[in-house]
């Protein structure tokens, strides 16, 4: 699965970029760790093309790292459910998208997302999720101890990588993680691209219900956790601090978990790069944003334009949505030198994994703290870590919001 580093192809035709297309998803054969085939080429021909979306509406793709970067840094693109078309045709609504519920902060624009980001910033910061690393390696030692004593063939996913992120975020919340069965369901329901409106808005419904009975609980006595320190500290409704703590947990819970499984599988692909990573323990920082600019397992989301605003010499009219491809953006090689090769000594500084502006991801660092820690550790731990299973069958998630792995059968030599 190594890609070998190619000059930046020229296009081989003359192509009109207002000429719309469709969004690409379909990944290549035999290339669980590109991007869908047509992102490139798009970008090849332009940053910023012209879109059909399934409801019919005519707007905008960006796939250029430059592009992705200006809509994302520019406030009058607007983040609002409501105001965007849906760019994928699995799970598309029959009439607009709703609002976003209450402490969704993903769907907020200035001032409302202004007030939530402030409260909720200074719990984030980078020393803060530094204070955390003893604690998550802590954890990390338990899981690896746990996968040592499952042996060899064992799921990955389910021994450690969706554990692990899940147990700092419940700690960090105030949340019990034995109620993970209950959380994760519903969470999992609701990053599914191709389920039923009626079913998510149901599994959303019931995480709502199990944050109320603990904001409820938390209310009455607040614990030391930040689920705790903002009932007793901050102005927040209980609805808004029901909404802000099923959005965190939600958030928290499988981002991390597929970097660290689809991170393992890419390592394990390039046994020349794991072996960098095992042997140089100063490498982990420089490694873990080289991985999240490879995999980019959130890959889309969408703005939409408030007024008409010129991108790329483009004219994006009041009302039109621009889907934003942050794996095209985190490949373009205007951007990153042969971005097609993971090497874990790049620079990768710039890359939009975690987005950019207002709405740049608000646990980045402590998801870099969990990645850090957790996958050097794993290729410490089995030296002769290897798939379990040819790396064909390894079931990818392309019908999920975040993408990955559905499980990662892994096996390692014994004494």
């Amino acid at each position: 699965m190594q890609h070998e580093a190619t000059p930046r192809p020229e296009p081989t035709e003359p192509i009109d970029p207002a000429e719309p297309v469709t969004l690409p998803t379909r990944r290549a054969a035999g290339c669980p760790f590109d991007p869908p085939a047509g992102l490139a080429e798009l970008r090849e021909r332009a940053p910023l093309t012209r879109m059909t979306y399934p409801d019919g509406h005519s707007g905008w793709l960006a796939t250029g790292h430059a592009a992705v970067r200006a809509v994302l840094g520019d406030p009058r693109f607007s983040s609002r459910y409501e105001l965007m078309h849906h760019p994928f045709p699995e799970g598309a609504p029959d009439g607009p998208l709703p609002p976003a519920p209450v402490g969704d902060m993903t769907g907020m624009d200035a001032p409302e997302h202004t007030r939530f980001r402030r409260l909720l910033m200074g719990r984030f910061t980078v020393r803060r999720m530094r204070l955390l690393t003893e604690r998550v390696e802590e954890i990390t030692a338990e899981h690896l101890d746990a996968l040592e004593r499952q042996g060899p063939g064992t799921d990955l996913v389910e021994a450690f990588a969706r554990p692990l992120p899940a147990l700092v975020i419940c700690e960090l919340l105030g949340v019990p993680y034995a109620d993970r069965e209950r959380f994760q369901r519903h969470a999992d329901t609701v990053m599914t691209m191709d389920v039923a409106p009626e079913e998510r808005y149901a599994a959303m419904t019931g995480l709502q219900e199990y944050m109320a009975e603990l904001v409820a609980a938390q209310r009455a006595e607040p614990s030391d956790d930040l689920l705790g320190d903002l009932a007793r500290d901050s102005d927040l409704t209980d609805e808004e601090l029901v909404g802000i703590g099923g959005f965190l947990l939600a958030a928290g819970l499988d981002t991390t978990a597929n970097m660290i499984s689809h991170g393992t599988f890419a390592l394990l692909a390039e046994p020349e790069q794991a072996e960098a990573l095992r042997s140089d323990p100063d490498l982990a920082p420089q490694a873990v944003e080289e991985l999240l600019r490879y995999l980019t397992v959130a890959p889309t989301s969408v703005r939409s334009a408030l007024e008409d605003v010129e991108v790329e010499g483009r004219l994006i009219r009041a009302g039109e949505s621009v889907t934003l491809s942050y794996e095209a953006a985190n490949r373009d090689p205007a951007r990153f030198p042969d971005p097609d090769v993971l090497d874990l000594r790049r620079k990768a500084t710039g890359h939009l994994a975690f987005g950019h502006g207002i709405h740049q991801c608000l646990g980045a660092q402590l998801a870099r703290v969990e990645l850090t820690v957790a996958l050097p550790a794993l290729l410490r731990r089995f030296p002769t870590l290897r798939l379990a299973v040819p790396a064909e069958e390894v079931p990818l998630r392309t019908g999920m919001n975040i993408y990955g792995v559905h499980r990662l059968p892994v096996t390692w030599d014994t004494p």
